[in-house]
């Protein structure tokens, strides 16, 4: 089962990643206050689907490609959720939402807004971190 998700063009200190995944939508939204990214003018977001048999390598190319500051990435499907950080992977089995909370506390360690961080769908499931 292929896996889709959405790529920061601005997050990728090495934007040639871009070039070996498959681009189904690409869409500019100017940068916002709520962004929390003032040194950019806008985030290019692209829709990529990803196949299974490339995740875990995909994955690894896009945590090699991450800039360093504030960003991650993620894909997933119906069973998996990746979710990318600098030199970090964390790869979550939706059947089990407990497994979101390294990946929350991460993030909010790398100075992550936290409510970027609302991927998980048992966010409410569990104590929210508080941000700092």
């Amino acid at each position: 089962m292929d896996y889709a998700g959405t790529i920061i063009e601005e997050s990728l200190k090495d934007p040639s990643v871009m070039k070996t995944l498959h681009i189904t939508k690409t869409k500019v939204e100017p940068v916002t206050e709520q962004h929390k990214t003032p040194w950019l003018k806008q985030w290019t977001l692209h829709s990529v689907i990803i196949p299974e048999a490339k995740a875990q390598s995909t994955a690894g190319l896009l945590s090699q490609a991450l800039d360093d500051n504030y960003w991650y990435a993620d894909f997933k499907n119906n069973e998996i959720h990746y979710v990318i950080f600098p030199d970090k992977v964390f790869k979550v089995e939706l059947k089990d939402p407990d497994q979101y909370k390294p990946v929350v506390s991460y993030g909010l360690s790398l100075n992550i807004p936290r409510y970027q961080l609302d991927f998980s769908p048992a966010i409410t499931q569990w104590e929210r971190p508080t941000e700092k």
